[in-house]
């Protein structure tokens, strides 16, 4: 696994912490050893939002969200994460060393927004021996709908995915809880919409882009307040998951694309799926 050395040094020196993990000369991160109480019961937490346009993080423990912030710009994440998670240790007083878990979310969304968050995360997690908790991103965002007036009986979160597309998901929130109903998937907007038992509202980043087709599909839209990631929402869906115990691996840890990266495609056609350019 590779990190960027100097990322993690630079995190170290500026928390105050005097050890940390070795890097070869290849950029390769040797964990720590570190003696750590596997069922540790209080929990202090990272939470990463970084799938949309406008990121954030928080530190919480068990009972919630302690503190948080937003990152000041659109789509700087690489740049301002770290020293964010920084600021709030130290306004905290939390040394990073005390730290347990950290909860990310996932994807889909922003491509370069999730490599963002998933780096941070994979980097302090070995660091600072964290447990993680991947969070996909759209069951965080239908969180958003329970907070409506009135609240919504079924929802659909709907993201851009260009092409005339959208990442999507759908959920029912008719008891107050929130149970997907139709995984997350690409899809054209209308058709998914049209599938989904009525009445259905949608909420997102990729509502203004798509209000035709999510009329034509029969679904109503909620305020834009409700349409942004929330950090908050990541650590809901998050502590539910670490009281599960369902953690992944650092080294299992991955975005959640559902379509590859456009980059990614663009290669492909230009230079086969042997990676021969094509003349």
């Amino acid at each position: 696994m590779l990190y960027e050395p100097n990322l993690v040094r630079r995190f170290h020196r500026s928390a105050g912490v005097t050890r940390y993990p070795a890097i070869d000369s290849a950029g390769t991160m040797i964990r720590m050893n570190r003696a750590t109480d596997t069922t540790r019961n209080t929990r202090r937490i990272v939470v990463i939002e970084t799938s949309g346009r406008i990121g954030s993080t928080a530190l919480a423990d068990d009972q919630g969200v302690i503190a948080s912030t937003q990152l000041t710009g659109r789509k700087r994440h690489a740049g301002e994460l770290m020293p964010a998670i920084d600021q709030l240790l130290k306004e905290q007083d939390w040394s990073p060393d005390t730290l347990t878990d950290i909860f990310v979310s996932i994807g889909p969304g922003s491509f370069t927004g999730l490599r963002v968050g998933v780096t941070v995360t994979r980097t302090l997690a070995w660091s600072l021996n964290l447990r993680i908790v991947a969070v996909p991103s759209l069951d965080a965002l239908a969180r958003n709908g329970l907070q409506a007036d009135p609240r919504p009986q079924r929802l659909a979160v709907i993201l851009d995915a260009k092409r005339d597309q959208v990442f999507t998901a759908a959920f029912d929130l008719s008891d107050g809880a929130c149970r997907k109903c139709l995984d997350a998937q690409l899809a054209d907007p209308s058709a998914f919409l049209s599938q989904c038992a009525k009445p259905i509202a949608a909420l997102g980043e990729g509502v203004p882009y798509h209000q035709e087709a999510i009329k034509a599909g029969g679904a109503t839209v909620l305020d834009e307040a409700f349409w942004w990631p929330r950090v908050e929402n990541v650590y809901q869906v998050g502590i539910e998951l670490a009281r599960q115990g369902q953690y992944t691996p650092g080294s299992e840890l991955l975005p959640l694309y559902i379509r590859r990266p456009e980059a990614e495609e663009k290669w492909e056609k230009l230079h086969g799926p042997q990676g021969r350019r094509i003349r």
